[in-house]
């Protein structure tokens, strides 16, 4: 969100209610801002996501002024203590000021808080709306989803139509899950989304704090299983802290016994091995005791750290061919008599691990793809609550006639892979439910499902930054938050749905809308043609989603940005209004005369489309629409531009030929070729963004950088490969030349890197800038 703006938004609200109020002794709002479009209907619903449940409409209007206050209760000030001081924050970041929190009776303007309403649901509220607007709740945690309400509506204007609303939610656990373990997610951007969360009413955040790639909590017990980015116990704390602040319940998860690779790593003797003595690097040997006491170890030293009634213990994708492990099999019969069978060793674990985490006073959750029929004579607690992901193992109607309480965890539309599959928000806000399993599975009794989470998974850690997740979840947030809550859906489509999203914008203090390294935000930017003069081509760059540009209903149309200098694209981000296009093409130019294609599509299908792996560069880009989605014109609340960091596996070619590790050679020191492109991994080159801007560049078979000999600064010096490290010679600047080329220099030399030749086998070195085509890369 533009906070600036938003700020002076309310302040021209404020200062005109406070006008009115001097002229007369009723309130008034004859200088405010007409409300957005669908707002100035009395009958229709206040527009929230979720929406309210429940909506009466009345007369008149509530409207918030420069003396508006927060009232609460006298009866109740020690339940809402916090929820006041917590709202009184949040709306004096929306408001620009200091909103100030009393006891007694609400007089016109302000805000009433209490509670006594024995009749709501625990998470329910009532609203009133009036010349005050009042919430009214049974608990703390109902006033406060009343007050997230009221952000919203004052988020989009100082005017509020009167009525009485009456909300509460349909699942008890609405959220988000994060790979930690796979992927360090910064503190302030964990805060950012218990905040996010609380706003869209999603009181559920589950991290998932060990994985393939790294274990992220400070250990006592275990030190040498720490990595290097993790969280301190404090953290933690801080992050508890905020989240009850919040009313979000955050939820850990240690996996085990499988993707356990980093606890392994320092544990190489607890690694599973089969019957040819080949070891495991992610399953833990459940024969052997020394496994059961470092899960014990962790477990209880974090079971006190997280007051959350939960404990995730994972337990997914453990062993699928237990005859490799004779010694599971072993272990069973000695600890579940003769007829067990090898999957009982894992059936027992969990009733182990279930144990240790029920005499902590919690209850176990686990992920559902191991508990199958059939295979095992030991059962697993049917106290346990199970998380279904996948259509593994016993159905979820299976596992309720069980007696386990499920979640809905489907992969189908909640999953959120780095790099990979993405959800599908259009399909989730039409069509799904949080009651439709994997596959289309159900079950008879609803209430045996506590609800579902939006799951970020980094299976490929670096695909994607903290910023572009947080970009690409915002819609399936959105999108869940509606299907949980479980309220009439305030409009039938997706497409008509993106506008309230984007109208209600993100939690007061989220740091900005418009993604940091958006290089198109406030640049220079014209059209082809404006519906009307409220709808400027600028208003689509300007980094407000309450904004945008619209244009003539008529094709082709086009809407072009002049970003000031060459730069690289590899990422473009339309988020559409419901007039969308069907077909366009994204493209760039030196000139604004001779265009490029970084994109093309005929089967557009509106909503946010988050164009990423593009290729290319100009000073030039624009969105040329060939075909529109509806009768209307085109209109775009935001055209995001993003590029520069070329991180990821990139190959770089010049003169039509790869970069190469030559045969694969995993020897320090060997200088690098060019060849015929073939997409082999020693052809791969993982490019990682360093804090001054240059890239590091390991090879995909080797590993090993790309260094110059000996570090040399002259001219014509070879370019090896040698072990990472941080020197200068191992840094790499590249810098866009326009047509999709690239310089790449060495950060210590000044120098460019150069191939010989065109011929195969050309040897690679570093060269003064000749401007030769073999110092121009491409990278793909």
């Amino acid at each position: 969100m533009n906070t600036w703006g938003l700020a002076m938004r309310l302040l021209r609200f404020l200062t005109a209610s406070a006008l009115a109020l001097a002229a007369s002794s009723l309130p008034t709002h004859a200088g405010a801002e007409p409300l957005r479009a669908g707002a100035a209907v009395a009958a229709a619903a206040p527009q929230t996501v979720p929406a309210l449940r429940q909506w009466t409409a009345g007369s008149g209007s509530y409207g918030f002024t420069s003396s508006s206050r927060i009232v609460v209760d006298p009866a109740h000030t020690a339940q809402l203590s916090d929820e006041a001081a917590t709202f009184a924050e949040d709306l004096g970041a929306l408001a620009g000021r200091a909103v100030a929190v009393v006891t007694g009776s609400a007089s016109a303007g302000d805000i009433a808080l209490s509670l006594g309403d024995g009749s709501l649901p625990a998470e329910g509220y009532r609203m009133t709306v009036g010349s005050t607007l009042a919430l009214q709740a049974g608990t703390d945690a109902g006033a406060f989803n009343g007050t997230r309400t009221v952000l919203q509506l004052l988020r989009q204007s100082a005017s509020v139509p009167a009525g009485t609303a009456v909300d509460w939610p349909t699942k008890a656990e609405r959220g988000l899950m994060i790979d930690q373990g796979r992927k360090f997610f910064t503190v302030d951007w964990v805060k950012q989304h218990i905040k996010e969360l609380a706003y869209l009413k999603l009181n559920y955040f589950h991290f998932h704090l060990s994985d393939t790639f790294g274990f992220r909590l400070e250990s006592s017990t275990h030190p040498e299983i720490v990595s290097a980015d993790h969280y301190s116990k404090q953290d933690i704390a801080d992050l508890i802290a905020l989240g009850q602040k919040y009313h979000v319940t955050i939820v850990p998860e240690i996996d085990t016994p499988g993707h356990m690779n980093q606890i392994l790593a320092a544990h190489p003797e607890l690694k599973l091995k089969d019957a040819s003595g080949t070891a495991s690097s992610e399953f833990i040997d459940l024969s052997m005791p020394g496994s059961y006491t470092l899960i014990k170890d962790l477990i209880e030293e974090y079971l006190p750290l997280f007051p959350a009634p939960y404990w995730h213990i994972g337990a997914d994708e453990y062993v699928t061919d237990y005859a490799r492990y004779p010694q599971l099999l072993s272990y069973a019969r000695a600890h579940y008599g003769p007829n067990a069978t090898a999957k009982d060793t894992y059936y027992g674990f969990v009733n182990w691990s279930d144990a240790l985490v029920r005499a902590a006073g919690k209850t176990t959750r686990m992920w559902n793809d191991g508990i199958k029929a059939g295979d095992g004579t030991v059962t697993p607690d049917a106290r346990i609550l199970v998380e279904y992901w996948y259509s593994y193992g016993l159905t979820p109607q299976q596992l309720v006639n069980a007696g386990y309480m499920v979640a809905n965890e489907s992969w189908t539309p909640t999953y959120y892979v780095l790099g990979g599959a993405k959800p599908d928000t259009k399909w989730m806000y039409e069509t799904w439910t949080p009651d439709r399993f994997e596959g289309g599975a159900t079950i008879s009794d609803p209430s045996k499902n506590r609800g579902s989470l939006i799951h970020v998974w980094c299976d490929n850690p670096n695909a994607e930054t903290e910023t572009q997740i947080a970009a690409g979840i915002m819609y399936p947030l959105r999108g869940l938050a509606q299907q949980t809550w479980g309220s009439p859906k305030p409009v039938a489509t997706y497409a008509a749905f993106t506008p309230i999203v984007a109208a209600i914008g993100h939690h007061p203090s989220w740091p900005g809308t418009a993604q940091p390294g958006n290089l198109a935000r406030n640049r220079p930017t014209n059209a082809s043609s404006t519906e009307t003069a409220n709808f400027a081509a600028a208003l689509a760059t300007d980094g407000d989603p309450g904004t945008r540009w619209s244009s003539a209903y008529a094709d082709p149309q086009w809407l072009q940005v002049d970003l000031g200098s060459a730069q690289a694209v590899n990422r473009v981000v339309l988020r559409w209004e419901a007039a969308y296009g069907k077909g366009f093409q994204i493209q760039v130019s030196d000139d604004q005369s001779t265009w490029r294609t970084l994109y093309s599509t005929t089967t557009g299908t509106g909503g946010v489309q988050d164009l990423t792996g593009l290729s290319g560069s100009g000073r030039y880009i624009r969105v040329y629409g060939t075909q529109r989605g509806t009768t209307y014109g085109y209109s775009l609340y935001e055209f995001e531009v993003y590029g520069g960091q070329l991180s990821g596996t990139r190959t770089l070619t010049a003169a039509g030929k790869a970069l190469d590790d030559p045969a694969s050679s995993t020897a320090s020191g060997t200088q690098l070729i060019t060849w015929t492109p073939h997409g082999g991994p020693n052809q791969q080159w993982r490019l990682t963004l360093n804090g001054d801007g240059s890239y590091t560049m390991a090879n995909g078979s080797s590993g090993l950088c790309a260094d110059v000999a000996g570090g040399s600064t002259a001219p014509g010096a070879a370019v090896v490969q040698t072990s990472c490290g941080s020197g200068d010679s191992q840094r790499w600047v590249v810098t866009p030349l326009g047509s999709g080329d690239y310089a790449v220099a060495n950060k210590k030399s000044g120098l460019l890197l150069t191939t010989a030749s065109g011929a195969d086998g050309a040897l690679a070195s570093q060269q003064s800038n000749s401007g030769s085509v073999y110092q121009r890369w491409q990278i793909g």
